[in-house]
């Protein structure tokens, strides 16, 4: 027989814990000293081991004390009901580690903690991925257009690719008072072009006018769960962009 102290050394759960099993039914002790200490045999260790596997498997206490003491429980039925659960709740953790990622983006986009933009990313990303994915085949209807949507930067991700678009846009923000011919403007629009090639190739123009009507309609953009950006940082990159393809078609004439 184990005293609960020794029952506490040999398997970590407190002392505290293993009281409350007594309590609630879960676990009786098999006897107790006559100073009223609690005492387990190998039955209750061996219950114990069993308690502690079906909460891993997040099992409730309530669900535990009713597996342990029921033997027609149905382990493929209620196997079959807890992975479900536990799906769920995987999905609702990738939800928050994404949202947690793009809160993190935003404030190196933003270059600090804007609370309405941080407000509307949450908005954004708690809509149901079916709404945003009908939009975004209204609007890039093809399976050509619908790939080469998969390949733009993701707010939500930290995937070097998205860090190296949301950087060069966050220096094009912090660099837009110096002027869309700005050495400085040039050189990031230049690495924007350089990168646009390198992800999406040359002939995909539909694409990218469609993609640009999009981005700049506030609500459009929002339907098809695009991180919103300042239009004057939009109009400011259009400009810029235009003036770097007007330069080089004319220095490669």
């Amino acid at each position: 027989m184990l005293s609960i102290q020794n029952v506490r050394k040999q398997t970590g759960i407190s002392v505290r814990t293993l009281r409350y099993y007594d309590e609630i039914g879960l676990l009786p002790p098999a006897g107790k000293t006559e100073g009223g200490h609690r005492l387990y045999s190998d039955k209750e260790m061996q219950k114990l081991r069993e308690i502690q596997f079906l909460k891993t498997l997040k099992f409730t206490l309530k669900e535990i004390n009713i597996i342990l003491s029921d033997d027609d429980w149905d382990w493929a039925k209620e196997l079959q009901n807890q992975l479900e659960l536990v799906t769920e709740e995987k999905k609702r953790i990738i939800e928050i580690e994404k949202t947690l990622i793009g809160l993190m983006n935003s404030v190196t986009f933003e270059g600090e903690l804007n609370i309405d933009a941080t407000m509307k990313l949450i908005q954004l990303f708690q809509k149901k991925a079916t709404h945003r994915d009908m939009y975004r085949k209204q609007f890039f209807a093809t399976k050509k257009e619908q790939a080469l949507l998969e390949k733009l930067p993701n707010m939500n991700s930290n995937d070097p690719d998205s860090i190296e678009w949301l950087t060069l846009l966050s220096q094009l923000k912090q660099e837009m008072y110096q002027g869309i011919d700005a050495p400085i403007i040039q050189q990031i629009i230049a690495r924007f072009y350089e990168k646009t090639m390198e992800t999406f190739g040359e002939d995909n123009e539909a694409f990218f006018d469609t993609f640009w009507d999009v981005r700049t309609s506030p609500e459009k953009s929002e339907q098809v769960g695009f991180y919103p950006i300042e239009q004057e940082v939009l109009d400011f990159f259009e400009k810029a962009w235009d003036y770097f393809v007007a330069h080089r078609k004319h220095d490669t004439d």
